[in-house]
């Protein structure tokens, strides 16, 4: 039961964050941005069957392949992302065609240590699956806040004219 409900909870979320990717976005780099991925792998790591309990070194290396994938797939996602300041000083966001071929290839390569595992007998547990993908969002998301915050933000408008300038007194001659 805890697979399907794995299986629902990553469907529900892959689809919210595809919808949302290619939509621009105002990030508020104040947010708890780490929360949905830490939440994502606390549930991939509740239960017992991360690792295939007859296979317990292949498993495991395909589960750090996993998340080497998970890591780069959300590198790429996040430096392929476009980012931009408005004038307000709200910084914004948006996915890119780049963006998606970094989506595909993560995927692809998923499949393949999905079509690996089958090949040598390993049993793979969606947690493994559930496990890459928080820590592909969270990667994404902690690249995204860092180069947002190289821009400023809403919490911290863009300067206005005057805001560095050090108070004038006269000079005695």
């Amino acid at each position: 039961m805890a697979g399907l409900v794995n299986a629902l909870v990553m469907v529900a979320v892959v689809a919210i964050v595809i919808v949302r990717q290619f939509r621009a976005r105002a990030i508020d780099t104040d947010r708890r941005w780490w929360l949905l991925p830490v939440i994502l792998g606390a549930m991939a790591l509740r239960g017992p069957g991360i690792l295939d309990v007859h296979h317990r070194i292949e498993s495991a290396v395909l589960l750090a392949v996993e998340i080497l994938i998970g890591l780069a797939t959300g590198a790429g996602w996040a430096w392929t992302t476009r980012i931009w300041t408005e004038p307000d000083g709200v910084v914004w966001t948006k996915s890119t065609k780049a963006s998606a071929a970094v989506w595909a290839a993560g995927v692809a390569l998923r499949v393949g240590v999905f079509a690996l595992g089958v090949v040598i007998g390993v049993h793979q547990n969606s947690s493994a699956l559930m496990l890459g993908f928080a820590d592909t969002l969270l990667v994404r998301a902690g690249i995204l806040v860092w180069r947002a915050q190289s821009f400023g933000s809403a919490s911290s408008p863009a300067p206005a004219y005057g805001d560095d300038m050090r108070s004038a007194w006269k000079e005695h001659v």
